[in-house]
């Protein structure tokens, strides 16, 4: 029975936290193993983490999109033993903008914007926030400006691989009888 007539006052809200405590976690457990994955370069990664962040977008709005980003970065910079480390900085200027960007598209959108088209979209400022914490924080070199294009092509490609998963992940959850009412 998914009848809010039927649960108790607090329940949908409990649900809520519940969930979104769930999404965090599983965000963290993605990102922390993305890290173990190899690549071709330490700071390019699938973002497959970010997917989660959709979902959350998606199903419960900016503020949680915000406190499932957040958390992400910062537990699992601590889980990884890198808070406060260059890498952490970056993650948090990439993950800021790119969460900026997400919510101001899916909340003034209108709409018009899927999960591909906003993951896409923060893929792109994720890699360009990244490239401005890069340059104010560690390489002023002009070079940097250089190698942008190829992230910004690197993050189409896995904005589009993360909004597909995000798209499929909503389309099955939003069936799921715990979630009807999201």
């Amino acid at each position: 029975m998914t009848s809010s007539a039927a649960e108790p006052a607090g329940l949908p809200a409990a649900r809520r936290r519940t969930f979104l405590a769930l999404f965090t976690a599983l965000a963290i457990v993605v990102h922390t193993f993305e890290t173990l994955l190899p690549t071709p370069l330490p700071w390019l990664r699938l973002g497959l983490a970010n997917a989660l962040a959709l979902v959350v977008l998606f199903l419960y709005g900016p503020g949680a999109a915000w406190s499932l980003t957040l958390s992400r970065i910062v537990l699992g910079a601590l889980l990884l033993g890198r808070l406060f480390t260059p890498g952490f900085w970056l993650a948090l200027a990439g993950g800021c903008l790119a969460t900026l960007v997400m919510t101001g598209l899916h909340r003034f959108g209108r709409g018009r914007f899927g999960p591909v088209g906003i993951s896409v979209a923060g893929a792109v400022s994720h890699a360009c926030g990244q490239t401005l914490a890069a340059w104010a924080l560690l390489v002023r070199h002009d070079a940097l400006w250089r190698v942008l294009p190829l992230f910004l092509l690197f993050a189409i490609a896995t904005g589009l691989l993360t909004g597909w998963v995000a798209a499929l992940l909503l389309e099955r959850l939003k069936r799921h009888p715990a979630l009807a009412d999201t």
